[in-house]
């Protein structure tokens, strides 16, 4: 385990002025508060914090960010609060510790709304201080470090697949390479074991004759060096299990055909420098076109440099050669760690700001969703690491994903641009809105004034914005679409009643109508006849209440008598709205406390959901509709309860006589006992609402060896 004065010796040796008091006292603080608490691997936990606090250090990262590091965890783990966090160390490491704590305390619907959230935070805090996802980034490397102590297979593959998919292309996105690879490498072996072992055992097999392989390539490319006085560190290295995975499944190669599981790295003085190697190795080794790139003239948006050529080695074989300056190499090694400079918690490099401006649009782009599935969907959509630049016709670089399409392109410049895009022209040549655009090509988009986006679009763009417009176009359309219909709905209903819709669309009886729902305009009624939201009968009530109607008004009235009992008896007020059954979600089963939202739905009125609600998440936003609870009444709702404990004699007549004191009633109960001697009790109980809810569930909490009190839905 790393110590204290180890980390403490790398910050002075790094920063010879830092400030390593704060990190002494938030040591000592993080010994406090942790003492007595253990990792899964045995060991004390303060071992986690002291780990993240040493690859901070590793980084070159400042006190501050060290001291962050250190407590990372102690709001979440312990009794320490933000409050007392800021008082004893500052803004600065509160700000960075509220970043990295994750949201497990709050009370989400799913672990997958948990994990979106948690992630939407730390991109948030990410935004405003890089420190936030650079510490993130050093606690999950060493989580993933010690996976192998979880006692749950599926628990690691979750979190493997977590880090694979968010915080190793982060990584990716930020620069630092070496955590990137560490992670994917990590993740691999938990993901697919048995290919992690056998890409493992294949390259151990030939280790010795690959060792002698490396030194001849080495002293080869030393031996040219030398001739031409250039003054160089040559280095051989094996690829990453998991980058030989990827190779063999995207190229789809045998083991023994991947040809670059050893890549090589000329390390230079200056940039001319390493354009002179680059023409040494071409002329020592045949080129293969195609195969180099620029990424000294180009640099990739998160600042690496380096020169990539590939050649025909001296047995035949392909070899991958990297070559750029010491310089260069520190900034691949640490990515934005080894330009991120801090003053009094200040940013003080407006270059290095700009440069990773594409946090922030990644936050603008991820705040409107609130479905955890397409949140995470569009992170990782955000997050991929390969990209591709291109020019615009004035010779301004823009960066895309990987498979971006000339539609992309448009709408990175701007949404009109997106919006009436017909079609588009790279170098010259015109190419399908689908064409895949590639590094280097200049794209020029072909606009029409009043062209408008299409359904299709979706299939093959790539970018979040793109998407994003494009949907927020068809739901314009589906409005116009609703419009049409409730038009059409109405008028033939009007004409049951012998009323012509027509013309009394345009008088001031109608425009009170239109209020008296809600609405500003006429066409936001009919529209909302379209959607299923208000019936055309109820419009008719509102108009002529007096008139006397065929059989049809009589049933209709019969239905409406019907549905306004019910609503009297049900404790929810819809908004704007008269005559409409209400019914609650058995789904979430809502109380009155709980935040909720209100879904028209086709033949059964509105139906009541938690805003929280995994269901409700997924129906159409259109058809929602706002919906209070009416706080003059005091009814008693269903909730379903999980009551998990150890097993003994009298354990549910001591759970069922809480609940009647706690003044619930029991509408449903069944129990499963399970292997290990735990119960897992499952009741049905009437409450009149959250506060009720929350007295219920405490007063179970104080039952002999009952373990945890949940609600469930």
């Amino acid at each position: 385990m790393i110590r204290i004065t180890d980390i403490l010796d790398k910050v002075t040796e790094n920063h010879p002025d830092a400030d390593v008091d704060i990190i002494d006292r938030a040591y000592i603080f993080s010994a406090r508060v942790h003492d007595g608490q253990m990792r899964l691997s045995g060991e004390p936990y303060l071992s986690h914090p002291l780990e993240v606090a040493g690859i901070l250090a590793d980084m070159k990262l400042d006190s501050v960010s060290i001291a962050a590091g250190l407590l990372h965890d102690v709001i979440e783990d312990t009794h320490a609060t933000e409050e007392e966090i800021g008082e004893i160390f500052g803004h600065d490491v509160l700000h960075i510790v509220s970043g990295v704590t994750k949201l497990s305390k709050l009370p989400f619907n799913s672990a997958q709304a948990r994990e979106a959230e948690s992630i939407r935070k730390m991109l948030l805090a990410m935004a405003d201080d890089i420190r936030v996802i650079l510490i993130k980034l050093a606690d999950r490397l060493h989580n993933m470090r010690t996976l192998q102590f979880h006692k749950s297979a599926a628990k690691q593959k979750k979190i493997a697949k977590e880090t694979i998919d968010i915080y190793a292309p982060i990584g990716a996105r930020l620069g630092i390479y070496w955590i990137k690879n560490e992670l994917e490498n990590l993740s691999f072996e938990f993901i697919n074991p048995e290919a992690w072992q056998e890409i493992r055992r294949r390259v151990a097999k030939d280790k010795q004759d690959r060792e002698s392989y490396i030194t001849t390539v080495k002293n080869y490319i030393q031996r040219k060096l030398d001739e031409n006085h250039l003054k160089a560190e040559v280095t051989g290295r094996y690829k990453h299990f998991y980058s030989i995975h990827q190779k063999m499944l995207s190229q789809n190669l045998s083991f023994e055909e991947v040809y670059d599981i050893i890549a090589f790295r000329i390390i230079l003085d200056t940039i001319p420098h390493c354009y002179e190697a680059l023409g040494l190795m071409h002329s020592l080794w045949r080129p293969i076109a195609k195969k180099f790139k620029d990424y000294i003239g180009m640099p990739k948006p998160n600042m690496y440099q380096s020169l990539h050529t590939t050649v025909i080695g001296p047995y035949g074989e392909r070899i991958e050669i990297q070559i750029r300056t010491h310089e260069m190499d520190r900034v691949a090694k640490s990515g934005i760690a080894a330009h991120w400079s801090y003053k009094e918690g200040k940013v003080i490099d407006e270059n290095v700001s700009k440069t990773f401006a594409w946090v922030q649009n990644l936050v603008e782009n991820q705040e409107a969703f609130r479905d955890p599935d397409e949140f995470l969907e569009n992170v990782r959509i955000d997050l991929f690491p390969d990209e591709v630049y291109v020019f615009t016709p004035h010779g301004e670089i823009k960066s895309l994903p990987k498979g971006a399409t000339p539609v992309d392109f448009a709408y990175l410049i701007h949404s009109e641009v997106g919006a009436q895009c017909v079609g588009a022209k790279v170098n010259g040549r015109m190419v399908p809105l689908k064409y895949e655009l590639q590094t280097g090509e200049i794209v020029e988009v072909v606009t029409s004034k009043g062209h408008h986006p299409s359904k299709d679009w979706l299939h093959f763009v790539k970018t979040v914005k793109a998407r994003s417009r494009i949907r927020q176009w068809i739901k314009t359309q589906e409005k116009e679409r609703s419009l049409s219909l409730g038009r059409e709905m109405c008028e033939k209903a009007f004409r049951k009643f012998r009323l012509n819709f027509n013309a009394l669309i345009k008088s001031e009886e109608m425009q009170s109508v239109v209020e008296s729902f809600g609405f500003k305009q006429t066409d936001d009624l009919i529209a909302s006849v379209g959607y299923g939201k208000i019936t055309p009968l109820q419009i008719i009530r509102k108009i002529s209440p007096k008139e006397e109607v065929d059989n049809a008004e009589s049933l209709f009235n019969k239905v409406v008598a019907k549905e306004k009992k019910r609503r009297d008896k049900d404790g929810v007020v819809v908004k704007g709205m008269d005559d409409i059954l209400v019914r609650f979600g058995k789904c979430c089963q809502p109380v009155p406390g709980d935040p909720i939202i209100g879904y028209i739905t086709r033949g059964y009125g509105v139906t009541v959901h938690r805003t929280t609600c995994v269901n409700a998440m997924k129906m159409n936003p259109e058809r929602q509709i706002e919906v209070e609870w009416n706080q003059e009444r005091t009814d008693s709702y269903p909730v379903k309860i999980l009551v998990r404990s150890l097993d003994r004699v009298g354990l549910l007549a001591d759970v069922a006589a809480n609940i009647t004191k706690s003044g619930a009633n029991i509408l449903s109960a069944h129990t499963e006992t399970k292997e290990n001697q735990t119960v897992d009790s499952y009741f049905t109980v009437s409450v009149q609402g959250t506060e009720h809810l929350t007295r219920v569930v405490e007063a179970l909490k104080q039952v002999r060896q009952v373990l945890d009190v949940k609600r469930l839905g």
